[in-house]
C-alpha cells in the first residue's frame, strides 16, 4: 500500500502513522551495483530507515564509476535526450523492485535542477539541458518504470525558479506524471536556505521539503526554514529532506566537516520546529557512492571536500541517531507535536520546544537548567543523552505558576519528554 496523508494530516501507511525516515542515496542508480545494492539495503534496514531518495537521473556530482549506466544515448560527453537507453530504466526497476522487497518506500526525483534552464546549477553540467519537447517522454519513460512502486514522487531537485521557462518545465513534469500517476504523493526538492515555491507548481504537492544544507555560516536553518516555511504554507506536512550531511564538507570549500553531533542537532532542531512528518539522514560517500581512488569534483557546485568511501561512509554513527529519532516518534506518539517556544521562560532560539496535549518535548543541545512558563504540577519527566541514548528521571521543581527543570548528569544534548500523570 502506498503512503498517503490522512484526514489528521499525517503521512500513513496501511492506516497507521508513518514516519518519514529517509536515506540520501542520490547516485544509487547510476553508481550501486547489485552485490552493494544488497548491502547497503540490508544495513539500513537494520538501522531502522523505511525510505530511499534517489535521483532518477544521474547525479551532477556523484563520485566518479567505472559503471556506465546512462539513462540516454551519449554523443560525446552530452546527452541525447530524444534517445532514451531502456536498459539504464530496467536495471532501475529491478533495484526498486528489491528495496519494495525490503520494505522501503522509495522518493524519486523526476529533475535536479542541472537539467533545467536559468537554475543555479544549469550552466554547470557538462551533459546539457533537456529540451522541453523531450520532457512528454522522459516522463512517460518515468511513469512506466516506477509508478508501479507507488514512489513519492519529488519533482525538482536542489532547485530555485528564477524565471518562467525554469517554473514551465517543473509545472510540465508535475502536470503531466500527476495525470499518469494520480494516487502517488508529490513533493518538491528545492535548494538550501530557501523557501520559496511557485503557486502554479504549489498546486500539485501534497507536502513540502526544505532543505537546512550544508553551510556553517548559519546555524539557525533547521529551525528558522521550518518556522519560514510553516508560515508560507500551514497547510502542509513538512519534512527536511536536506539537513547536513554526516562528515560532509562545509559548503563554499571553508574549512571543516559536519559531526555526529551537528546533524542530530539539526534533525531535532527541525522535527521541534514545525517540520514535524519525518526527517532525512544523509552521508558524505553515500549519496555520491564514493570509491576508494575515484575522483569527486571538490571545485564544482558548493565545492564540498572529497568524502571518504562508501564502505566506511554507511558505517557513520549518526544514522542510529537517526533510527533513534524514529524510535522516539512511535514510542511516544509524536506524530501531531506542534512548536511551543512561547513555554521558555527565557528566549532560547537553540532550545527548541514543542507540544501536543498533555506532553512536552524538548530539545536541549547543551547542559543547562531551564525555566518554563507553566505549573507542571503532577506531571513527570525523563531525559534522554542523545549521545549514548541513557535514560536519567527529571525533577520538576514548581513554584509561582513555572517550572524549573535543573541540569542533568549528561554532558552533551539531551531530549526532554514530559508528561502529565494519569
Amino acid at each position: 500500500m502506498s503512503i498517503t496523508i490522512s484526514h489528521e494530516n499525517t503521512l500513513q501507511k496501511d492506516n497507521k502513522p508513518f514516519f518519514y525516515l529517509a536515506d540520501t542515496c542520490w547516485s544509487a542508480f547510476t553508481n550501486i551495483n547489485d552485490e552493494e545494492w544488497e548491502y547497503y539495503l540490508n544495513y539500513r534496514k537494520a538501522q531502522g530507515f523505511n525510505t530511499l531518495q534517489i535521483n532518477i537521473l544521474p547525479q551532477w556530482d556523484a563520485s566518479a564509476t567505472d559503471l556506465e549506466y546512462y539513462p540516454f544515448k551519449k554523443i560525446g560527453e552530452k546527452f541525447d535526450y530524444e534517445h532514451i537507453n531502456i536498459s539504464y530504466f530496467e536495471h532501475a526497476m529491478m533495484m526498486c523492485k528489491r528495496a519494495k522487497e525490503m520494505e522501503f518506500e522509495l522518493s524519486l526525483v523526476v529533475m535536479w535542477c542541472n537539467y533545467v534552464p536559468d537554475t543555479w546549477a544549469s550552466s554547470l553540467y557538462s551533459r546539457g539541458i533537456m529540451p522541453k519537447e523531450c520532457i512528454a517522454s522522459y516522463i512517460d519513460i518515468v511513469h512506466k518504470t516506477f509508478s508501479q512502486f507507488q514512489p513519492i514522487y519529488i519533482i525538482s531537485g536542489d532547485t530555485d525558479f528564477t524565471s518562467d521557462l525554469c517554473i514551465s518545465y517543473y509545472v510540465e513534469c508535475a502536470k503531466r506524471l500527476k495525470e499518469l500517476a494520480p494516487d502517488c504523493l508529490y513533493t518538491t526538492h528545492i535548494k538550501g536556505r530557501y523557501t520559496y515555491i511557485p503557486n502554479e507548481l504549489l498546486g500539485y504537492l501534497d507536502f513540502c521539503f526544505y532543505q537546512s544544507g550544508h553551510n556553517a555560516q548559519d546555524l539557525s536553518m533547521p529551525y528558522k526554514l521550518a518556522e519560514e516555511m510553516k508560515e508560507k504554507y500551514p497547510d502542509k506536512l513538512l519534512i527536511n529532506s536536506e539537513p547536513c550531511y554526516e562528515e560532509m564538507g562545509y559548503s563554499r570549500q571553508m574549512y571543516g566537516r559536519w559531526t555526529q553531533f551537528d546533524i542530530r542537532r539539526a534533525a531535532w532542531m527541525s522535527l521541534l520546529s514545525g517540520a514535524n512528518a519525518g526527517i532525512t539522514y544523509g552521508a558524505a560517500g553515500i549519496y555520491s557512492w564514493h570509491k576508494t581512488n575515484k575522483s569527486f569534483e571538490s571545485d564544482i557546485g558548493e565545492g564540498f571536500a572529497t568524502p571518504k568511501c562508501w564502505e566506511q561512509a554507511i558505517q557513520f554513527p549518526g544514522a542510529w541517531d537517526y533510527g533513534f529519532m524514529a524510535h522516539v516518534f512511535e514510542q511516544y506518539n509524536l506524530y501531531h507535536i506542534l512548536p511551543c517556544q512561547n513555554l521558555l521562560e527565557k528566549d532560547n532560539s537553540e532550545i527548541r520546544i514543542a507540544k501536543k496535549q498533555d506532553m512536552i518535548v524538548i530539545y536541549i543541545p547543551s547542559n543547562i537548567y531551564i525555566k518554563l512558563n507553566a505549573d507542571l504540577t503532577g506531571w513527570k519527566g525523563i531525559a534522554i543523552d542523545l549521545e549514548n541514548r541513557y535514560v536519567s528521571p527529571l525533577e520538576l521543581m514548581n513554584r509561582n505558576q513555572q517550572c524549573l527543570i535543573p541540569m542533568t548528569y549528561f554532558h552533551h544534548d539531551a531530549l526532554y519528554i514530559l508528561e502529565k500523570n494519569v
